[in-house]
């Protein structure tokens, strides 16, 4: 059945974001990036699945962590800068994604069994929480609110990536601890990755039937980019709680 048929009173599927009957085999569409996206999330379950397996077998799981995030963090640059080659580079991000997010999943499934299957829910559950209010325009994405979001989710990326490069000189921060500072500094990571799911959605509304076909590949890449940041909070939070408590 077309997505463009399906009719339905439910707010979450109806108009606005959802709306797909002027699209064309040439431009971009809501039901291409669905489907891109869901391929892309099958590929990355496989891939931590074998990471997983490989962490079963002693495996360390380092390499795959620190290789798989530097590798998408390349890859990304790359799409920023030769968005029309998309189509081949936002694979090797999510091949890249999948060996990172399968060794930080087997890290926490080892010390913590049950944490990486919360962490998806808490993650599934506040994607389609975040669609509702964008969809029903309980939030309505201005230039303002565009602004603040993406301020502040520049901020706590070079807020890790500072903490990262001082750790090799072994200098203390306090955002990767279980104190409270880091705690909140997490919640509030993990919120600003909620909202920057509004981003994403008002992307692939201003553009569907409108942009290139290739574009599907880039509103593809953005989903999965901020619902891994997402995953990954709940999963670091979910870990301090565990460890304090």
């Amino acid at each position: 059945m077309s997505l463009r048929n399906f009719k339905t009173s439910n707010p979450v599927f109806n108009r606005y974001f959802w709306d797909d009957t002027k699209s064309s085999a040439k431009t971009m569409s809501v039901s291409g990036i669905i489907f891109k996206s869901i391929i892309s999330i099958l590929i990355i379950a496989l891939i931590t699945i074998y990471v997983w397996k490989l962490n079963e077998a002693g495996a360390s799981m380092q390499w795959f962590t620190l290789g798989g995030m530097l590798a998408a963090a390349i890859v990304s640059v790359l799409i920023s800068i030769r968005q029309h080659w998309s189509p081949i580079l936002v694979p090797l991000y999510v091949i890249a994604k999948g060996f990172f997010l399968g060794g930080c999943s087997a890290y926490a499934h080892r010390h913590y069994p049950d944490l990486p299957y919360q962490a998806i829910g808490v993650t599934i559950i506040t994607f389609f929480v975040m669609l509702l209010l964008y969809q029903l325009r309980l939030i309505v994405v201005t230039k303002k609110l565009r602004s603040v979001i993406i301020t502040a989710t520049v901020s706590i990326m070079v807020t890790y990536l500072i903490t990262w490069i001082l750790s090799f000189f072994g200098i203390k921060n306090y955002i990767w601890g279980t104190s409270w500072f880091a705690i909140v500094f997490n919640i509030l990571a993990a919120v600003v990755a909620s909202f920057a799911l509004l981003l994403d959605f008002d992307y692939i509304e201003r553009y569907k039937n409108r942009a290139p076909k290739y574009k599907e590949w880039i509103a593809t890449w953005g989903l999965l980019a901020t619902l891994i940041w997402l995953y990954i909070e709940v999963l670091r939070l979910m870990q301090k709680f565990a460890l304090r408590f």
